[in-house]
């Protein structure tokens, strides 16, 4: 544990002390880094020949947050707010100097002092919603009367930083440097002492925090209801501001401390921090050293010009990276390049980048049906239909004409990435980038590890997952990986639950009521029933009631009817009688007598097959851990993060029951299946959770 004389220091630049932190690799307010800024604080007021203080840090950043490793342990003095009071009622100008990332309490810790400069590539933001908190040093009482309450709002309750410029504007940074950030804080110093700048503390400014309506925090709850259903924080958030605006500061800290605390012992904060860990700990690979060497991947290279190869090769072409989007014809071609414009265009006119973004990205995408234009790609990553024949034959040509150390990735989402792997002479090469709809979008990328894969190729390509700001999950090889193979229980529980007696739209709220974004018949109508159905039909499988629809020309949104009829031009799904008489014709016809089902019950059924089937994947070595299956369920299929992906809430509700309600289903529907995987047994009968149990070495091929 580093000591506070090891991770702050300071120095003299004439009459300026300047408080230097260095606590690599994000100065995280420990408390070695809150002693250290105090004792260093106090020697510098102490001593005559200080007359202001600079506060900065070494390294990549500023203070980039608390350290959360001590949530829910005993605070260990000085606590960040001793720290904030100290700088706040320092009778000698503190400047903070900023670079990098401001973030959380580092954020807290700046707004304390009476003046901050910054570089021009900093941000600056509070984004403790994403853990499920609040900021709990003052931040929702300092930064309303800085910013104002509307936009302190919309930072606190999105937790996105902004950038240097948009936080001069706002008063946030008084002065941007415009050379070496050190020089320029410490200039800035030198300037209050011979202009005898305020001591400006900003628990005092109150000029911001009136608002133009009388409904505004009232109107801005119902709108951030409907944005962020079901999730307690940023609510909470809302209320901590509000007492800014309407209370006096130390009641406003008072009422800011009280929402606090009640959210870090509440649940849903509880899981989402749990997530924070664990996106982390996904990108440790135990035989993957951090010393395995990675493949710089400077062009790239994309096969099938559609949806899904469109989204991929935008990936590449936001980060700098130049990409080869290759189609077997000139009108598939055009048509592609053409949807990737649009997508760029559309994403301009709502402000997610500025217009002259648009002709700079799709510059970066070369289009060609000359396979002969990918040679020299450092990647070559293949998108088209998902069939094994097909998958083959592109990577037995990829072989042919990729440079030697080129990646070649597939992207299938359930087929064999041995078998692909095959079809070259370099399978060590072969690696599964399994990217979600929309590709440009989703922030899941499910890497998929072949039995021959190289070390450098795993490495090389959670890298590149990071580059084009993606989350990387390594998984082996199955059918579906882990998530998809997860997603069919839930799919055939739900098929299921109709024939006994649901209609889609019960189903369907039972998922969104629990936080999903939609349920799962909604989520075929927006994909297309035909999907499915060619699915079932390459693998020889049914499902009678979605094969009914199919049969019956309801693909879903494309053709205004699936499980729902929509309105022309309207995506909104609407509980259709006409699939009411469909669904029990079909019941009928199997012979099931159709009964209520409490939603408790279809809740059960369609989350506990998933958990059990993750203590499959687990058991196989599919996958490394818990936290890994939980990751991927948050960031490609809509999991609610403040529930912490299935395999933690099944440690919440308890191994024990969910295994007894598996095993009744199994025994009352007559479905083997559904009887308790023997790794769910293990733990439940011992008492265990996922999160203390059992996880394999390496996962397997």
């Amino acid at each position: 544990m580093s000591e506070p004389g090891q991770v702050v220091s300071s120095e003299r630049v004439g009459a300026i002390a300047v408080i230097t932190v260095d606590s690599p690799p994000v100065n995280a307010l420990s408390h070695a880094v809150r002693a250290g800024i105090k004792a260093r604080l106090d020697a510098a007021l102490a001593a005559p020949e200080a007359a202001a203080i600079v506060l900065i840090c070494a390294g990549r950043t500023f203070i980039a947050g608390a350290d959360i490793t001590e949530f829910g342990k005993p605070l260990k003095e000085p606590g960040l707010t001793a720290v904030i009071e100290a700088i706040e009622n320092s009778p000698k100008p503190v400047i903070a100097a900023i670079h990098g990332t401001a973030l959380g309490g580092g954020l807290e810790l700046a707004l304390a002092c009476h003046y901050r400069v910054a570089a021009a590539d900093a941000r600056l933001g509070l984004p403790e919603v994403k853990l499920g908190i609040l900021p709990g040093a003052g931040g929702t009482q300092r930064l309303p009367r800085v910013v104002g309450v509307p936009l302190a709002l919309d930072m606190i309750t999105g937790g996105e930083p902004i950038g240097a410029s948009r936080a001069h504007e706002t008063g946030l940074v008084d002065e941007i440097a415009a050379g070496e950030l050190r020089a320029a804080a410490v200039a800035f110093a030198q300037k209050a002492l011979r202009d005898g700048l305020p001591l400006k503390r900003i628990r005092d400014m109150n000029d911001k925090l009136a608002v133009a309506e009388p409904d505004f925090f009232r109107n801005y709850r119902s709108a951030l209801a409907r944005r962020k259903r079901g999730v307690e924080a940023p609510q909470a958030c809302v209320d901590a501001v509000e007492a800014a605006a309407t209370l006096p500061f130390e009641q406003g800290l008072l009422r800011e401390r009280e929402l606090f605390v009640k959210l870090l012992g509440g649940a849903q904060s509880k899981a989402q921090r749990y997530v924070f860990f664990a996106e982390r700990e996904a990108n440790k690979i135990p035989d993957v050293p951090a010393s395995t060497p990675v493949k710089a991947i400077r062009t790239a290279a994309v096969i099938g010009a559609g949806t899904m190869g469109g989204g991929i090769a935008m990936n590449f072409a936001n980060v700098g990276i130049p990409v080869t989007l290759i189609e077997a014809n000139a009108a598939a071609l055009e048509r592609g390049l053409g949807v990737v414009r649009k997508n760029y265009e559309i994403s301009a006119g709502r402000g997610g980048m500025a217009k002259e973004d648009v002709d700079k990205r799709t510059a970066l995408i070369t289009g060609s049906v000359s396979y002969d234009d990918i040679a020299d790609a450092d990647i070559v990553i293949e998108a088209v239909f998902e069939d094994m024949a097909l998958k083959k034959e592109v990577f037995a040509t990829l072989d042919r004409v990729a440079k030697p150390d080129a990646i070649l990735a597939t992207n299938t989402s359930t087929l064999d990435v041995n078998a692909i792997a095959g079809a070259t002479r370099r399978p060590e090469s072969v690696i599964g980038l399994h990217f979600f709809s929309p590709a440009n979008v989703m922030r899941l990328l499910e890497i998929v590890r072949g039995g021959a894969t190289s070390k450098s190729v795993i490495a090389s390509s959670m890298a590149l997952a990071k580059t084009i700001r993606k989350v990387p999950v390594l998984v082996g090889v199955c059918d579906g990986f882990v998530g998809n193979r997860m997603l069919a229980q839930r799919g055939r529980e739900a098929e299921r639950l109709l024939i006994q007696g649901a209609l889609p739209h019960q189903v369907d709220k039972v998922l969104t009521d629990f936080g999903f974004p939609m349920g799962p018949f909604a989520m075929s109508d927006l994909a297309g029933i035909d999907v499915g159905w060619r699915v079932r039909q390459a693998r020889g499988t049914k499902a009678p009631v979605a094969d009914a629809l199919y049969e019956a020309g309801r693909l879903g949104q494309k053709t205004g009817a699936g499980y729902y009829h929509y309105e022309p031009g309207s995506r909104a799904p609407l509980p259709d009688p006409e699939v009411e008489r469909l669904v029990v014709g079909v019941s009928k016809a199997l012979g099931v007598e159709r009964r209520p089902i409490a939603e408790a019950e279809m809740l059960e059924r369609l989350v506990y097959p998933m958990i059990n089937e993750g203590a499959k994947i687990l058991d196989e070595g599919i996958a490394l851990r818990p936290g890994d299956i939980d990751v991927i369920w948050i960031y490609g299929y809509g999991w609610p993060v403040y529930r912490g992906g299935p395999m933690h809430y099944a440690d919440g509700v308890g191994l024990e029951k969910i295994a007894d309600r598996l095993a009744d289903f199994a025994d009352r529907f007559k479905e083997p299946a559904l009887a308790p995987a023997p790794l769910l047994r293990r733990l439940a009968e011992s008492g265990r959770g996922f999160a203390d149990g059992e996880t394999p070495a390496k996962a397997a091929s």
